[in-house]
């Protein structure tokens, strides 16, 4: 396999790698919202 190929498996690698750490932050963003939007205590 030549450099170029092994450079974009790496490439790919990392873009996949970025883009599912991207997918797991915000799905706990969003559950961290959903659990604490219940327990507003308005005056």
């Amino acid at each position: 396999m030549s450099n170029l190929a092994i450079a974009f498996e790496i490439m790919g690698k990392g873009m996949a790698g970025i883009f599912v750490a991207i997918i797991i932050i915000m799905l706990a963003v969003m559950a961290l919202g959903k659990i604490t939007s219940g327990k507003k205590d308005e005056p």
